[in-house]
């Protein structure tokens, strides 16, 4: 081989030496470049629902160069992120009124029950149901995969007509403002009556607890248990009911000054909501509701000693009062002074409740609670313990000529008072609102909603009698009880004369 040849050879062999150098200057400026871009880009963060994988920086684009670069395949989609939601509830109101989530996507849903009471958060058309008690975080998985705006809410009677309701968005519907997204949700309101269950009857009447004839303290043991009841509430309308020991009113509790009482509240296995108890003769928060806030299935037991003599109502206080107590769940409590109360011959029990009912008056069926009508305090009924007519005829009052007799009367409300009168007759004795100081001669008392009076009277003269509240036209709403009276006509008291003869006649 020549020298020139030699030469030549050895020119063709450094060449590619010097095309790698440039390839591999040219890469350094472009990683360079690069570089530089992500350094002055700025970052845009991706937003992500909370609990997910921390969020990614938006890759820059770099600036165009000379030099050829390799085309790096686009990376696969990645899966859509779970979404971790919580909703607190409290009474009553979600502290969120509109939630949203896309299609398919897996949502970790947790309800805080940070209230007093039983709720849950169901939403409409799915089978999303949680259910929590005071206190307690319940959790759940689910996927909504069909786009649109739902409806959730508590399914606890009354707690949706309150205000426990929202906005599920699914998808990319435009979310409403957060004043107005409860506001705007409208639900389909439930048919005012269902077809009436066969063989019902009214409610069971409570009986008078026997006076105390013991003179010392001791300690006297309650059992009390809150049941829901369908029962009738007048001819061919039936309800159903709240209540204690299955009666409206509930139980008489009758105790002596100084007695220490130890109450045990059931709720009933298989009921719809949270019950307590408030005994207005309880020195102690909340009466004893505040420890007697019970759930389905449990029970709890509180003692107190009675402290004043005197006769007193009870009722549930667990949130939305009104709905409990209108729904039937009122009683009364009676405190004898340490002596005991004057004999009589007979005694009575009668408790005045007002009931609100969806649909129009007198219709018949299974009727429904109507909250707004509750709020606008105008009730279909105002009855004597717990239906139209459940002391009248077969079911009415009886005593004898020559009887003293007792009335035990209180108004459960939780609206309207009671003009508590009986037609024919004055109260010899009285002790408004219960008090040991008694009034004389009084025809007719006040009773206000969560007040009970005491009234005693001499029956001299049979016939036909009628307790009555004396607001006239709650006579056409149930507010009366029949009250016959048997014996010898008294003509020294009353008598009649016989029908006025025309004018004219002999």
């Amino acid at each position: 081989m020549t020298i020139g040849q030699d030469k030549d050879q050895g020119l063709r062999a450094q060449a590619p030496d010097r095309i790698n150098t440039r390839a591999r200057v040219g890469a350094i400026s472009l990683i360079g470049l690069v570089a530089l871009a992500f350094a002055c880009a700025p970052s845009v963060l991706t937003p992500v629902e909370p609990g997910a994988a921390p969020a990614r920086l938006a890759a820059a684009v770099p600036a165009p160069v000379a030099a050829p670069v390799a085309v790096v395949p686009a990376p696969a989609a990645e899966p859509k992120l779970a979404a971790d939601l919580r909703i607190a509830a409290s009474e009553f109101v979600f502290d969120q009124p509109t939630l949203q989530v896309d299609p398919g996507q897996r949502v970790h849903l947790s309800l805080d029950n940070r209230g007093a009471i039983q709720h849950n958060l169901h939403v409409e058309g799915s089978n999303v149901a949680l259910e929590a008690n005071p206190g307690q975080v319940v959790q759940g998985d689910f996927t909504f995969d069909k786009a649109g705006t739902f409806e959730f809410f508590c399914s606890i009677p009354g707690h949706k007509e309150a205000g426990m309701k929202g906005k599920l968005i699914v998808g990319n519907a435009p979310i409403a403002h957060a004043d107005h997204a409860a506001a705007e949700t409208v639900s389909q309101p439930a048919a005012a009556a269902q077809p009436l269950p066969e063989g019902l009857t009214r409610l069971p009447q409570p009986q008078v607890a026997p006076p105390i004839e013991r003179r010392e303290p001791e300690l006297v043991k309650v059992d009390l248990e809150t049941r829901e009841v369908t029962a009738l509430l007048d001819d061919g309308v039936a309800y159903r009911y709240w209540t204690f020991n299955g009666s409206v009113p509930g139980p008489m509790v009758r105790v002596r000054q100084g007695d220490t009482v130890e109450l045990t509240l059931k709720n009933a296995p298989g009921t719809q909501l949270t019950h307590s108890i408030n005994l207005h003769a309880v020195n102690g928060p909340g009466g004893g509701s505040v420890d007697t806030q019970v759930v389905p299935g449990d029970s709890s037991t509180i003692r107190f000693q009675a402290l004043h003599p005197g006769v007193y109502v009870y009722h549930c206080m667990t949130p939305m009062v009104g709905q409990h107590v209108a729904n039937g769940m009122y009683g009364m409590i009676v405190v004898e002074p340490p002596d005991g109360l004057p004999k009589v011959d007979r005694e009575y029990y009668i408790m005045q409740g007002d009931f609100y009912l969806q649909g129009d008056r007198g219709q018949k069926g299974l009727r429904a609670f109507s909250l707004d009508k509750l709020f606008q305090e105008d009730p279909e009924y105002i009855v004597y313990n717990g239906s139209v007519g459940a002391m009248t005829g077969e079911r009415a009052l009886h005593a004898n000529v020559g009887d003293t007799v007792r009335f035990f009367f209180g108004v459960g409300g939780p609206n309207k008072d009671s003009a508590f009168h009986v037609v024919g007759g004055s109260f010899d004795v009285l002790h408004p609102e219960g008090a040991a100081e008694w009034l004389t001669d009084v025809q007719t008392t006040l009773v206000p909603p969560g007040g009970a009076t005491m009234a005693e009277m001499k029956l001299s003269v049979p016939g036909h009698y009628m307790i009555e509240d004396h607001h006239i036209t709650r006579l056409q709403k149930g507010a009366m009880a029949d009250f016959e009276v048997e014996g010898p006509q008294n003509p020294d008291v009353f008598e009649h004369l016989g029908a006025a003869r025309p004018a004219g006649q002999p």
